[in-house]
């Protein structure tokens, strides 16, 4: 499978960058075409200016354009893999700026033609979307405001998908309290995870 892997963490000294190359790693050694976008190293910009939300709807091509080679890695891809940490029970300013940018109307979607309707979806070749995930606060906490991270990418981004698209979801919970065997365990269970795709 053609897989894109997308990475946004600001430190490469973090566990996060160690999911990172583990995630690389093993779907390079499973046979997948892997590409992948590390966002603070490549220096991506993920501001949507106000020259780009002028021309949004009117001037889609000027938009695309300017990410050209983000697009063109998106369209290419078969299957997505994100890794990130989960910040104020969100994604990082720098991966949340990377969809406004990239995720352009044309690409990954049409607008609704009418007052009311959904949006026409436009990744329906995609078979697979997994998200790699850490998080400070506690598994409970997380359910009890409704995991909103994860709705995002399973509810909020589903409508854009196939429906034989494969959701695989790798999240490490009470990150403030982890001691390196735990970060070791997480290591190996996305490991695992990355070899049954």
């Amino acid at each position: 499978m053609r897989i894109l892997v997308v990475f946004s963490h600001p430190s490469t000294e973090s566990l996060g960058f160690a999911l990172f190359n583990r995630t690389v790693e093993t779907l390079k050694a499973q046979g997948h075409d892997v590409q992948s976008l590390d966002l603070y190293r490549m220096g991506f910009n993920p501001v949507l200016s106000t020259e780009e939300w002028n021309t949004y709807l009117s001037d889609t091509e000027q938009n695309i354009a300017a990410v050209r080679d983000h697009v063109e890695k998106l369209q290419w891809a078969e299957g997505l893999v994100f890794v990130f940490p989960t910040y104020y029970y969100g994604l990082p300013a720098m991966l949340k700026g990377w969809f406004e940018r990239v995720w352009l109307p044309g690409i990954t979607f049409e607008v609704a033609a009418a007052n009311n309707q959904r949006p026409i979806a436009k990744m329906q070749d995609k078979k697979l979307i997994a998200v790699v995930t850490t998080s400070g606060s506690p598994k409970w906490w997380i359910f009890l405001i409704r995991d909103p991270v994860r709705s995002f990418f399973k509810r909020g981004l589903r409508p854009l998908f196939g429906r034989k698209c494969r959701y695989v979801w790798c999240q490490l919970y009470n990150m403030n309290h982890v001691d390196r065997a735990a970060g070791t365990r997480f290591l190996d269970h996305v490991e695992k995870r990355m070899k049954s795709i």
